[in-house]
């Protein structure tokens, strides 16, 4: 995670301009002393006419875009022997500037470095350099050095916006120290509150990784909430909804994705699938199924067997038995074993179609890979059943008895059956029986007539 160059070009240029602007006081005024300074100035706080003119003339070339000129000027002009080590100070921070503008952050650095070992630099100038620094070192991922160089300057610096902070947060991120970033994080945000300035999105977000990273999933629960509040966002549920998952709050999960889905948030097939697959754990399928079956009728939804089965179940747990067909056909028809077609024999059952139910079922145990094929074998006896096709669906009851928990029922539609050709041989017998008294009584009435 880099810092900005940005950022610390333009900390760079306000830092020279109130340098430049201290120069050019100096050379312009008298340069006393703070009188007050117990340490006092090893040198005066000035610079002389023609260091004053020649950094201004470097200025001038920098504006220029000349930049190999103005870096050519001042390492001409910089000599300890012959500087003031006020004037080494502004000589070599313009010089470190120049660098950095032309993108020798290296060179930048080692510049800054040796200002920064100059006995008399300035408190304030000091605190500066060193701040800059530690974003200079951020740029180039040297995290350590970049660290070593902001805790410094919070030493110097008694009263620190919030910025700092984040960056210091931004540092330990690179150094994959996570749980020590929630506290430079949480003092931004204190800052901010106490300066009754905004508390930026960004540093949620920062926030919210670094308890990620811990697993501290109630206090990323609770940030995505903040953010929703201020930044409602689809990226923000979805983080909500994964932290509702983690903490085993599955009641609230739907909540969450039903917020983004009534706001349009989304968009991807896997996102309406996962929507689909909340519905069904909330017991309302029919939203589920609806829902399923107008994303994958737009080319949304992908059209294959996983989303086809699920479609199928929805549909089935709605009761829609009718609408589950057309899935579980086109499931099937993708599927290399026989689950699919095994639920279709079971729809088709449901609606009496008998013939398709047995279709289905005798296509699921061809395919074979069943987790109950005893349980395909009950439903493709039942269709037989419903058929009149008795000795079919017997042999069907049969191989289905041969699984222990299906003797039962197996032994029951069987018995079932028994009867039903008891029944019917005797309704036959009857009929014969009737058929054949009936004849005799018109053979004795024949007779009688003749007589």
């Amino acid at each position: 995670m880099n810092t900005n160059r940005g950022i610390s070009l333009k900390l760079c240029v306000l830092l020279l301009a109130g340098m430049l602007a201290s120069g050019t006081a100096a050379a312009q005024g008298s340069g006393q002393a703070d009188k007050d300074d117990d340490t006092k100035t090893k040198q005066a706080q000035a610079v002389s006419k023609e260091v004053y003119e020649r950094i201004t003339k470097a200025q001038e070339m920098v504006d220029a875009k000349d930049y190999n000129g103005a870096l050519k000027l001042l390492n001409s002009l910089y000599n300890p022997d012959k500087l003031t080590e006020y004037e080494q100070a502004n000589v070599l921070n313009y010089i470190g500037f120049i660098h950095y503008n032309m993108d020798n952050t290296p060179a930048a650095l080692k510049t800054y470095e040796k200002l920064l070992a100059i006995p008399s630099l300035e408190p304030q100038m000091a605190k500066q350099i060193t701040f800059t620094m530690a974003q200079l070192y951020t740029v180039e991922e040297n995290y350590a050095k970049a660290l070593t160089a902001l805790d410094k300057w919070f030493t110097l610096e008694p009263n620190p916006a919030p910025e700092p902070f984040i960056l210091k947060a931004q540092i330990l991120y690179n150094l994959n120290r996570f749980q020590d970033m929630v506290k430079p994080i949480e003092t931004a945000m204190d800052v901010a509150r106490n300066r009754d300035t905004p508390i930026k999105e960004d540093w949620w977000g920062l926030l919210n990784f670094a308890y990620f990273q811990q697993e501290n999933y109630i206090k990323v629960r609770d940030i995505q909430k903040i953010l929703l509040q201020t930044w409602p966002k689809k990226r923000y549920w979805l983080s909500l909804a994964g932290a509702y998952t983690e903490l085993g709050e599955d009641e609230k999960l739907i909540y969450a994705y039903d917020a983004a889905f009534t706001q349009g948030m989304l968009v991807k097939g896997t996102e309406f699938v996962t929507m689909a697959q909340l519905f069904l754990q909330a017991d309302v399928p029919y939203k589920a199924a609806t829902l399923l079956q107008e994303k994958i009728d737009a080319g949304v939804v992908e059209k294959n067997e996983k989303n086809y089965r699920l479609l199928s179940q929805a549909w089935m747990l709605a009761m829609e038995d009718s609408k589950a067909i057309p899935a579980l056909k086109k499931a099937a028809a993708l599927a290399k074993d026989g689950e699919v077609d095994a639920r279709l024999a079971n729809s088709h059952l449901n609606i009496g179609e008998y013939a398709e139910c047995v279709d289905a079922a005798k296509a699921a145990i061809r395919k074979g890979g069943l987790k109950s094929p005893d349980y395909v074998q009950i439903s493709l006896g039942m269709c037989l059943y419903n058929q009149r096709k008795y000795s079919d669906a017997k042999n069907a009851f049969n191989e289905a008895a041969k699984t222990p928990r299906s003797q039962r029922t197996s032994s029951q539609w069987i018995a079932v059956i028994d009867q039903e050709i008891e029944r019917n041989r005797q309704i036959r017998l009857a009929e014969e029986a009737a058929q054949k008294k009936r004849k005799e009584i018109e053979t004795r009435k024949a007779e009688s007539s003749r007589a």
